[in-house]
């Protein structure tokens, strides 16, 4: 079983070395070796790539002692490689790995193997082999606490179970509520194009920039927009009166991120002056504040990517950040945005 598994994988490694395309020599070994390792009578090779039986041989054998570099052009051999065991060990101490660079693999291989490849190629087989691939990392908040976000999520729920006849019938309305500063370079991204011809987008500056506050409506599932010059407490202020007019006598439930303009003292007399003279349970504007550090928790952040992805798509109508601003409104004020994210705060979920 186990030589079965080494046969397929050496038969892999050479499938791979075959797809990158190698000069004609290496592809012409490379078949070779792969048909021989595949049971295929020698003369069958011989008939199909014109190469000699003993130089079949001969590259197989360079193959099983010295992996790929054995059938490269401008091989010399080496006193030192590793056999098929010790291949097998490196991949297993791979396999327990979270990450890895080169580096770390050449120091570990060197001082345990004393093993030294002339190409990277080969130690790229060994952590394909491992099933570890090149790839992006992604940021993460470690302050991020799950617990907490879980019980914030059940809090909300809670509230819109509580108030789900107002909210129905429109006497309560709840918005999720979020800023975005939209800067210039937001437009670019990933298009399709000419291999050989650049893709430009007239930008005289990328960091052009326009804060817009949005709300999403729970019930309706309408996205209201509002530009200001930045994000801060008057804004702040400006935006929650704004969301009053264009729900005339209907009390209002925002649910937002802790920014500190949205808890300062600007914004609390506001809000106290509003809610003066009423219960809590009767105030104008009610704010739910979500878990800290996670904002996957706000539905409107989907929105936001959204409209950047609009606008990357349609890159050649952004000639100004004029037309950028203009584009992002038609994209998202007044539409509707029915996420996943937004259904997990569902009293039946």
């Amino acid at each position: 079983m186990l030589e079965q598994q080494q046969l397929a994988e050496r038969i892999s490694i050479l499938t791979e070395f075959i797809q990158t395309n190698p000069s004609a020599r290496e592809l012409k070994r490379a078949l070779a070796v792969k048909l021989a390792l595949q049971s295929t009578p020698y003369a069958k090779i011989t008939t199909l790539l014109g190469m000699h039986k003993s130089c079949i041989t001969k590259w197989k054998q360079k193959f099983e002692t010295a992996g790929l570099d054995g059938i490269k052009l401008g091989y010399q051999g080496s006193k030192s490689y590793l056999t098929l065991s010790q291949r097998a060990e490196v991949i297993t101490w791979l396999q327990t790995k979270e990450y890895i660079n080169i580096d770390e693999l050449f120091t570990y291989l060197s001082e345990r193997y004393d093993v030294t490849y002339q190409s990277k190629q080969s130690y790229y087989e060994l952590l394909s082999a491992a099933n570890i691939s090149w790839k992006k990392s992604q940021k993460v908040n470690p302050r991020f606490n799950s617990e907490l976000v879980k019980k914030k999520r059940e809090e909300i729920v809670d509230f819109l179970s509580q108030h789900s006849s107002e909210i129905k019938t429109g006497q309560l309305v709840v918005f999720f509520v979020d800023e975005c500063h939209l800067m210039g370079g937001d437009v670019c991204g990933y298009v399709w194009g000419q291999t050989n011809t650049r893709i430009e987008i007239p930008i005289k500056n990328i960091k052009d920039r326009q804060t817009y506050f949005g709300a999403l409506d729970y019930q309706t599932q309408e996205f209201i927009v509002q530009e200001y010059p930045c994000g801060n407490s008057s804004n702040t202020i400006k935006f929650i009166e704004n969301l009053q007019a264009q729900r005339p006598g209907q009390k209002i439930a925002l649910i937002w991120d802790g920014a500190g303009y949205h808890k300062s003292d600007e914004v609390k007399e506001f809000l106290a002056s509003v809610n003066d003279n009423h219960k809590p349970e009767q105030w104008p504007i009610t704010c739910i504040i979500f878990a800290p550090n996670a904002p996957a928790q706000n539905p409107v952040e989907d929105v936001w990517l959204q409209a950047k992805n609009f606008l990357r798509k349609f890159w050649p109508l952004c000639k100004t950040f004029s037309a950028v601003k203009w584009l992002f409104k038609f994209e998202t004020n007044h539409q509707k945005f029915d996420f996943p994210k937004l259904h997990q705060y569902a009293p039946c979920s």
